[in-house]
C-alpha cells in the first residue's frame, strides 16, 4: 500500500469524495501513517480570512483527485505557513496555575475510602453544585445536606445548628 504523503502531497490542493458522497476540498496540512489520517485546511466560503482543518480518516474516502501539485522551489512552504499569535509568558503562567489549580482540586474530590457508586455520586454533585466535600465516607453538601453511606435518598439529612459538627 502507496504511503499517504506520496497520494496526499502535502501543500497540494485535493478534491476528496468521501464515503458518505461528501465532496472536501483543501490544501493538505499533513497526513498521519498512524491513524491513517489526512488533514485538511479547508478555506471557509463566507471569508478569507480564516479556515478550517478537518482530519478526515483515509477509509473514509472513496476518490480523491489532485487539483493543484504544490509548488517546487524557493518560497514553497509558504502556502501553509502562517504568522503566530502573539504569546503573553504572563497569560500562560496564569493558564498554568490554573490548570494545576483545578488539578489538584480535581485530586481533593478522589475518596479512596468510598464505594465506587459512593465515589459517582459525589462526581454528580460536584457538576451539580460545586460545594460538595468529603467527611470521611460521608457527603456534604453545601454545609447544609449530609449524605451517609450507601449515599441512597434515605441516607440525606439535613444539617441543623445543633449538629453541625456531625457533618465532620
Amino acid at each position: 500500500m502507496q504511503p499517504l504523503s506520496d497520494v496526499y502531497p502535502v501543500n497540494s490542493v485535493v478534491s476528496i469524495t468521501l464515503v458518505t458522497d461528501e465532496v472536501v476540498e483543501g490544501t493538505v496540512y499533513a497526513t498521519d501513517e498512524f491513524s491513517k489520517s489526512i488533514i485538511l485546511r479547508v478555506p471557509l466560503k463566507h471569508t478569507v480570512l480564516s479556515s478550517e482543518v478537518r482530519v478526515i480518516n483515509s477509509a473514509g474516502v472513496s476518490t480523491v483527485k489532485i487539483v493543484k501539485m504544490p509548488d517546487v522551489g524557493e518560497g514553497a512552504d509558504d502556502v501553509l505557513n502562517a504568522p503566530l499569535p502573539a504569546i503573553s509568558k504572563k497569560s500562560l503562567e496564569e493558564r498554568e496555575k490554573r490548570a494545576i489549580r483545578l488539578a489538584e482540586e480535581s485530586f481533593g474530590h478522589i475518596n479512596e475510602k468510598a464505594s465506587p457508586a459512593g465515589q459517582a455520586i459525589f462526581d454528580r454533585l460536584v457538576k451539580a453544585c460545586n460545594d460538595v466535600v468529603w467527611k470521611g465516607e460521608r457527603i456534604v453538601v453545601l454545609n447544609q445536606v449530609r449524605v451517609e453511606p450507601p449515599y441512597g435518598i434515605n441516607d440525606c439529612s439535613l444539617i441543623t445548628t445543633g449538629n453541625l459538627n456531625e457533618g465532620s
